[in-house]
């Protein structure tokens, strides 16, 4: 699915159950787009449950397994060879090795890890970072991307 189409599929999700979740991070310059749209995401009160992982999605496993959500929205900072703070919906099955994710635990492998366990269609949404080197800020291109993807899910998922 290109950018364009992100808009689309996640317009679909309005009136449903999410449970929205960040990995990254923070002290990674544009790895933190995960971890930023959470702390964007809660401050606007969204119907949706969010929960940051950090770099650390793994340890989250079993509380996403246990809270079953109809929709899981991943967001994370993703190389997929595009101009930075493009963002792309990605389909499970595409999150194969040559799409890079700097956390230990591969995107892929976490996800088949919670989709073994419930059903729950899965969203990973990817924002192509501009930079991921320890003590950098954040580009104005992810810093643009966070922004409108977390309007967009404020608008999808608003207070109930």
């Amino acid at each position: 699915m290109g950018t364009d189409k992100y808009l689309e599929v996640l317009q679909k999700l309005r009136g449903s159950s999410a449970l929205i979740v960040g990995i990254g991070n923070s002290l990674k310059g544009d790895d933190g787009a995960g971890p930023a749209a959470c702390e964007r995401l809660k401050n606007s009160r969204i119907s949706a449950e969010v929960i940051d992982t950090a770099t650390a999605p793994e340890n989250y496993i079993q509380k996403i397994i246990r809270k079953a959500p109809q929709n899981l929205l991943v967001v994370d900072a993703v190389d997929f060879g595009a101009q930075a703070g493009e963002i792309k919906i990605f389909e499970p099955e595409q999150l194969s090795s040559h799409i890079l994710s700097t956390h230990t635990l591969s995107p892929r492998i976490f996800i088949e890890m919670i989709t073994k366990s419930i059903k729950t269609d899965v969203y990973f949404i990817g924002i192509q970072p501009a930079h991921t080197e320890f003590g950098k800020s954040f580009s104005e291109q992810v810093e643009e991307a966070v922004e409108k993807l977390c309007r967009t899910l404020a608008e999808i998922f608003p207070p109930k």
